[in-house]
């Protein structure tokens, strides 16, 4: 074990990061591509992304508790995550290369479906981050003492990988999409790989103890809480899921600035307000989890700092429904949604560690994932047919903003154990 871990210095929360920022970098290219390629060089209608979409969350139902439950147990190539985070790297790299060539494997192989190749790409593209990311968040809770340290670790993992995450947009904004793909490929692999030389797995996950020697973890899993915080959870990503797979039919419908270009300047145009949109997002998304969310959840608890944020993105997704006309008004609510963005995307990790048995920890971080991969496959499949027919296009950020308020009312309900701790 390096000194930095065992000190636990800022340089080793850095490089604990990383793995999951390789996953996190992966699925903003995802984000940011995928719903535009299929639509500006593939020519798919709306509810055809949608179901390109549903192949991620589908592959995330079983791939991540089964994995979790499987890195719980086995110990090979030097650890119980690594092997799982070296194999899901690999892949996600080889799928996000796939992506502009979609057309060009369905030709090779003969196949004469571009919708068959597209899922099958995006299924693999999926499948491989979600056989890695619940790996790079278990190894967190397997290296960092129960309390503040893992929030420390949560915290910094998210405002890393929303750091590298916005400069995945930004490339797409400035220099196009098919260079943020090219370069994700390399960034991806070495993020993956390139941290596990410095991270030393324990081979066996104790049960904590407090001072007094009484567990900190109760070996009974408080499963009424849990499904609470699921519940919740889930209502946050129907809403994210949303704004991310159908966000380009309403920019398409509302920007003023595309109205009367040809169609190559338009779909152009659109990349590049969709990459500055999310830039923004994770790029001050990114200040919020160490400067912010932490601070605040050490005073009025996380549970509460993450019912606040809801309530902001909710807020937010309103604000762009009423607003939301050219691209200045769009990247003004935007800069709201990024507190919610912020903490969705890192306070549930660290509250539900403490609700858990942490010897079981990739299992239940797989099972905490259905939270998020069904609502994913709820709006992929259900809310594409009724967002074509909309009229007005609009819809799709008033499900994101019913969807947000009604997790942050969900979010009462869940005991918050930092709280119990203060």
């Amino acid at each position: 074990m390096l000194p930095i871990q065992k000190k636990l210095t800022n340089l080793f929360y850095v490089v604990l990061g990383l793995p999951s920022t390789a996953m996190g970098f992966a699925l903003s290219i995802q984000i940011a591509v995928l719903s535009w390629i299929l639509r500006t060089k593939y020519h798919l209608e709306i509810d055809q992304i949608g179901i390109v979409w549903a192949a991620g969350p589908i592959a995330g139902i079983l791939g991540q508790p089964i994995i979790g439950l499987i890195s719980d147990k086995v110990w090979f190539w030097g650890g119980r995550r690594r092997p799982f985070i070296i194999i899901g790297g690999i892949l996600a790299a080889m799928m996000i290369f796939a992506l502009p060539n979609i057309d060009r494997i369905n030709s090779f192989f003969g196949i004469g479906s571009l919708m068959a190749v597209a899922i099958t790409v995006a299924l693999t593209l999926d499948l491989s981050i979600n056989i890695s990311f619940n790996p790079t968040r278990s190894i967190i809770a397997d290296v960092t003492p129960a309390g503040t340290p893992r929030t420390k670790g949560y915290t910094w993992m998210q405002s890393i990988s929303n750091l590298f995450g916005s400069g995945a947009y930004l490339m797409g904004a400035l220099i196009g999409n098919y260079f943020l793909i090219y370069a994700g490929v390399l960034i991806v692999f070495l993020f993956s790989i390139g941290p596990l030389f410095f991270i030393t797995e324990p081979r066996e996950l104790k049960r904590e103890l407090d001072a007094a020697g009484d567990e900190i973890q109760a070996t009974k899993t408080k499963w009424g809480e849990l499904f609470k915080l699921y519940f919740a959870h889930g209502f946050s990503w129907l809403g994210i899921q949303t704004m991310f797979v159908y966000s380009f039919a309403f920019l398409e419908q509302k920007m003023s600035s595309m109205s009367n270009l040809a169609k190559s300047d338009r779909d152009l145009l659109l990349g590049q307000i969709i990459g500055w949109s999310f830039f923004i997002l994770n790029a001050v998304g990114s200040i919020w989890p160490v400067f912010l969310l932490g601070p605040l959840s050490k005073r009025i608890g996380r549970v509460h700092t993450h019912i606040l944020m809801v309530l902001m993105m909710s807020a937010g997704y309103f604000g762009i429904v009423l607003f939301a006309r050219n691209t200045w008004s769009l990247y003004a609510m935007m800069m709201i949604l990024t507190f919610g963005w912020a903490a969705v995307v890192s306070l549930p990790f660290a509250i539900m560690s403490e609700k858990v048995d942490k010897a079981r920890m990739g299992f239940f971080m797989g099972i905490f994932n259905l939270s998020v991969v069904i609502p994913q496959l709820v709006s992929s499949l259900l809310l594409g047919i009724f967002i074509k027919n909309a009229i007005d296009k609009s819809l799709i950020f008033i499900i994101s903003g019913t969807s947000l308020a009604i997790s942050a009312l969900l979010w009462i309900f869940v005991t918050d154990e930092s709280r119990k701790k203060l």
